[in-house]
């Protein structure tokens, strides 16, 4: 495969990523919350261009809400910086829950590429599974600290199972060369 080295290096930012908020948690939950605030402002001022590029009121109706309610949602993050590391911590609960189940059932076609690579990935899913119902069990009170160590967790998880991936792959495409 072509694209075992894209991988490779996504499995290693992700690794790296994972260990620097590792070091610091509370800082890499103020950084996720500001990255999603400006996040919101950018999604909102698209909107805002949207408005005046749609055809038809209602589009622009939707559009306006939109936007209004993205860069509100900016500006409140920046605003209520704690506030927003709650509402972020039970999104991202969610967020892992999801993406847990998700890779439980993308490890299972991976299956055909032989080694321990779906092996990594279910198990990369069953710990986004678990890290979402630690977030649920202990939700609000120790939210702010949370966030910053289970972005770190899933990060070196991600990182490890898009390295088993990524090596598969290039074992994969020099046999097929072979």
């Amino acid at each position: 495969m072509k694209n075992w080295l894209f991988w490779l290096i996504a499995g290693i930012l992700a690794l790296v990523g994972g260990f620097f908020a590792l070091a610091n948690p509370f800082g890499a939950s103020l950084a996720v919350n500001f990255l999603a605030g400006w996040t919101f402002l950018m999604i909102g001022a698209l909107q805002c261009v949207a408005v005046f590029r749609t055809e038809g009121l209602g589009s622009k109706l939707w559009a306006g809400l939109v936007a209004i309610l993205a860069i509100w949602t900016g500006i409140s993050l920046f605003s209520h910086p704690l506030a927003g590391l709650l509402s972020l911590t039970l999104m991202l609960a969610v967020i892992f829950m999801v993406e847990g189940i998700a890779k439980i059932f993308m490890s299972f076609p991976l299956r055909r590429l032989g080694g321990s690579t779906a092996l990594w990935v279910l198990l990369s899913g069953v710990v986004s599974i678990i890290l979402s119902v630690m977030i649920f069990s202990d939700f609000p009170q120790s939210a702010a600290v949370m966030l910053g160590i289970l972005l770190a967790v899933e990060l070196i998880s991600t990182g490890a199972s898009l390295i088993a991936v990524g090596l598969a792959f290039k074992k994969e495409g020099s046999a097929a060369t072979d």
